[in-house]
């Protein structure tokens, strides 16, 4: 928790202005900026200056896993995360690639589970990891990307935190993330939450001790509608101890993850949080 508020000051301190092109709005933002996730003992990165909503966080997650690219489906689980970037993005609405209402395209999770090849067949990346680290092999290449720039113009958004890289030493799994772009006020707490419950899923389903998860951010930033609530409100509050992640021990495959897993299958113990801050979001 702590580190998360260090990153939030070093924005307000040290950040340049940047003009958004897409938002039409300015960013105080920073270049790189380095999270770690204590999963091996179960320390859950959760924001605690605010009431963060972890279930819809996860919920996101799994829809990636899942292979989602309909808004709908992402309510069902129990997330509204991708309503907005589905239906009110301009751009998106205006692109002939668009289905129609709760459409995305093809972003995240779609990549993951069906990237495209020049011949019309697809790779379930995520499919070749788990069935590598079942069997204990780390080819040094068990990387799951979201980022393809070939088909950006098919999407309603490219991908923000767009790589999982997963590293085996001995019965020990790793993480990696690498993201381009975050939303630190708003995006990163998800993202944290999304990042420590990844590896703790796929150690799992793979048989693995979960390690380390390392979080690496490019462009780390503040809206300026968001700044005064950052500076004046959240980074005034002192921090709860970090709660604990429970996830059902029945979950025990990739399938499971694909078929009858819910949000009831998931549970945070000992959370203590200050009252909500309603940050605007920028579409």
């Amino acid at each position: 928790m702590r580190q998360y508020l260090d990153l939030c000051q070093r924005i307000v301190d040290q950040g340049t202005w940047v003009e958004n092109e897409r938002t039409g709005k300015r960013c105080l933002t920073v270049i790189n900026a380095d999270l770690t996730y204590d999963v091996a003992n179960n320390q859950f990165p959760i924001i605690t200056t605010r009431k963060s909503y972890w279930k819809a966080a996860i919920a996101e997650f799994l829809g990636y896993i899942r292979g989602y690219d309909n808004a709908a489906d992402f309510r069902q689980l129990g997330t509204k995360t991708w309503d907005a970037n589905a239906n009110e993005n301009q751009v998106w609405l205006n692109n002939p690639a668009r289905k129609g209402t709760d459409d995305m395209g093809r972003v995240y999770g779609v990549q993951g589970r069906a990237w495209r090849k020049p011949n019309g067949e697809t790779v379930d990346q995520l499919r070749k990891i788990v069935n590598d680290l079942t069997r204990g092999i780390d080819d040094r290449g068990e990387i799951l990307t979201f980022l393809n720039p070939g088909e950006f113009d098919l999407g309603c958004l490219r991908p923000c935190m767009y790589n999982h890289t997963f590293s085996l030493l001995g019965d020990t799994l790793y993480l990696t993330s690498y993201q381009r772009s975050c939303d630190v006020p708003l995006g990163l707490n998800f993202n944290q939450i999304q990042v420590f419950t990844f590896l703790a899923l796929m150690a799992q389903i793979t048989g693995k001790k979960a390690g380390t998860a390392y979080h690496k951010i490019v462009n780390a930033h503040i809206y300026e509608d968001q700044l005064e609530l950052m500076r004046d409100v959240q980074l005034k509050r002192e921090p709860f101890p970090s709660p604990k992640l429970e996830i059902n021990p029945d979950i025990k495959t990739l399938e499971d993850l694909e078929t009858w897993v819910t949000m009831d299958d998931f549970n945070v113990v000992g959370y203590e949080c200050h009252p909500p801050i309603k940050y605007p979001f920028s579409v």
